[in-house]
Order: C-alpha cells, then sequence, then structure tokens
C-alpha cells in the first residue's frame, strides 16, 4: 500500500471491536512511525504515554466532557502527546520567527502515528477534547497534553466514509 492509498483509507475511528487487544509488535510499529517523524531541529519536542488496561480507560473518560467522544473507552490503547521544551536551536528559531514549532512538530508525529496505525489495519482518532489536569494526574505527566489518539481495531462493518475535502483548486495554487 503506497501513502496516498493510507492517507485515502485513514479515517477516524468512532467505533471500537473491544474483544481485540492490538498486538505488542503493531504498537511497536506505530510508536516507530512516529520517533521517525520529521521535527525542527530534529528535536521531537513531545512525550509518548501509552495507556492501556485501566490507565486507558480513565484517560479515556477524562476525553468525554460535555458528551463528546463516547467512543473512546472502547478503544483498548490511547496514546497521550505531551509537549516537551525545545532544544535550544529550535527555540531560538521559534523566537526569532514567531512561530509555534512545537505544534507542529506534534501534528506531525500524530500523521505520523495515524498513518502507520492505518497501513496495519488499526483505527485512530486524534481527540483535542480532554481535561488536561486529569490527563496528567493519571499519567504522571509535568508537562502539558496536546493530544490524545485513541488506537483499536475498527468494529466489524465499520464502513469507510466518504472523503469530505475541498476541490484541489480551492487548496492548492502554482506560483512560477
Amino acid at each position: 500500500m503506497d501513502f496516498l492509498e493510507i492517507a485515502k483509507l485513514r479515517q477516524s475511528c468512532r467505533s471500537y471491536d473491544e474483544t481485540r487487544m492490538v498486538e505488542e509488535e503493531k504498537l511497536l510499529s506505530v510508536l516507530e512511525a512516529a520517533r521517525f517523524a520529521p521535527s525542527a531541529c530534529n528535536g521531537q519536542p513531545y512525550h509518548l504515554t501509552v495507556c492501556r488496561g485501566e490507565a486507558a480507560h480513565e484517560v479515556a473518560k477524562a476525553t468525554m466532557g460535555v458528551g463528546l467522544n463516547k467512543f473512546a473507552p472502547q478503544a483498548p490503547v490511547l496514546i497521550v502527546i505531551s509537549e516537551m521544551p525545545y532544544v535550544k536551536s529550535a527555540g531560538v528559531g521559534a523566537k526569532v520567527k514567531n512561530n509555534d514549532y512545537r505544534s507542529m512538530d506534534i501534528g506531525i508525529a500524530a500523521a505520523h502515528i495515524t498513518a502507520q496505525a492505518a497501513s496495519l489495519g488499526l483505527g485512530t482518532c486524534i481527540l483535542g477534547w480532554f481535561d488536561d489536569e486529569r490527563v496528567r494526574e493519571i499519567c504522571g505527566l509535568s508537562h502539558p497534553v496536546r493530544l490524545v489518539i485513541t488506537l483499536g481495531y475498527p468494529k466489524a462493518g465499520d464502513p469507510l466514509r466518504e472523503k469530505k475535502r475541498k476541490a484541489m483548486d480551492e487548496l492548492v495554487s502554482f506560483v512560477e
């Protein structure tokens, strides 16, 4: 499967098969994809906390405010991405250019996680709604949590939804 096929296949999974656990080798492969994600000055200003069992259930509950993410407890694995300090060179660049490289780097790592998961037949959903303080408490983290990713096998029969995207000419300009 090439990358474009993976991009077309990947979708936010909101219905997980609670009877299937993610195999250790697949989980490690997903984490390895994040490890090789590009980042500003190769600083990787994030930490991944893998939650399974009771920790996953508790983190899932912390993502369910105002009726959102009701599916999260079905996922056997939740990956918490917390923001870490810049390496010096990226920190200087961020200050000089007034650009938030950490957020970009975290987004790129999340994209690598979700793409690799899709290539392995796993479903993911990137969650931006969560109780930061509660997730940090559960995971023993001192730095801000930026994303939580659910990971598991989609339920049988979970259909591939039609992608609704902007037309190419709305999204892309060419300048010569």
